[in-house]
């Protein structure tokens, strides 16, 4: 089984895939100080809650937008597993071309769901990522990696306002009966919801009269489905659409992968460049 790991700023997630299918999922909040014996540990323990042998993990991946973690979660895998991650950066063959000015400043989870959005759509697609962040990546009908737009994300916005905001508290985030708030609840449900609803719609015009193509617009993160909901650009949700792209990732290189570790196999075997 591959071993999927997408590392955000507020959430870990993990997924299971046997081939192309995804057989489960995990969710773990983001902890910079847990140490790699400590995620080791928690990764056997998840696997073990599902009834999922350590010895069935036979590859993995990882995209990281949190640097010191990365190599901690490297070192989990290998000490857990005893496999060698891949990581998505420079050098991780893609199959898109980043049109990005630096294209090392692109985070790792904006190339997978590029990668994973125009492999399901072959034309032009714009992916809404709800994260801690809300982002809008733009994908050519050539699969080029255009750029994009970055947002406060739908929680960082409302944890902000209620900091500041004395006579304000956590609400649950959910639709409110009506766009016009009777009470503070709903007035600040009608902005997180309908208001990033109306933000999607807006950008994705704008977008697509910029860039001058016709594009799908697909949603994926934690609050997709919620938001998804009341806009009227949104055509598809995929809770899942970084996770199916890591698995992609992974089956374009490991062929590369393979044909290396062979070729090093054969310069150790006895008699060879006699």
């Amino acid at each position: 089984m591959l071993l999927a790991v997408d590392i955000g700023n507020t959430n870990v997630v993990f997924g299971l895939y046997r081939g192309r299918a995804l057989e489960q999922t995990f969710r773990v909040s983001t902890v910079i100080t847990r140490t790699e014996d400590e995620y080791g540990v928690m990764l056997q323990q998840l696997l073990a809650l599902r009834k999922v042998p350590s010895d069935a993990i036979d590859s993995a991946i990882v995209a990281s937008v949190v640097p010191p973690l990365t190599d901690v979660m490297c070192e989990a895998i290998r000490h857990a597993f005893a496999r060698e991650p891949l990581v998505v950066g420079p050098g991780l063959k893609t199959g898109i071309p980043v049109l990005y000015e630096n294209p090392r400043d692109v985070g790792a989870d904006r190339i997978v769901n590029a990668v994973a959005a125009f492999e399901r759509v072959k034309a032009g697609v714009i992916v809404v990522d709800f994260g801690t962040a809300t982002t809008f990546d733009c994908i050519s009908p050539k699969g080029e990696y255009l750029g994009g737009v970055i947002v406060p994300g739908v929680q960082v916005s409302l944890e902000g306002l209620i900091a500041r905001a004395a006579k304000l508290s956590r609400i649950e985030l959910a639709a409110p009966p009506h766009v016009v708030g009777k009470n503070t609840t709903h007035a600040l449900q009608s902005g997180v919801v309908f208001g990033y609803a109306a933000l999607v719609d807006g950008m994705v015009g704008r977008l697509e009269k910029e860039l001058g193509f016709p594009v799908r617009v697909l949603a994926t993160g934690g609050l997709s489905t919620l938001i998804a909901k009341h806009s009227e650009r949104i055509q598809s949700v995929d809770v899942n659409l970084t996770l199916d792209g890591l698995c992609l990732l992974h089956a374009r290189n490991a062929v590369a992968l393979d044909a290396a570790a062979e070729s090093s196999a054969a310069k150790r075997r006895p008699g060879r460049g006699r």
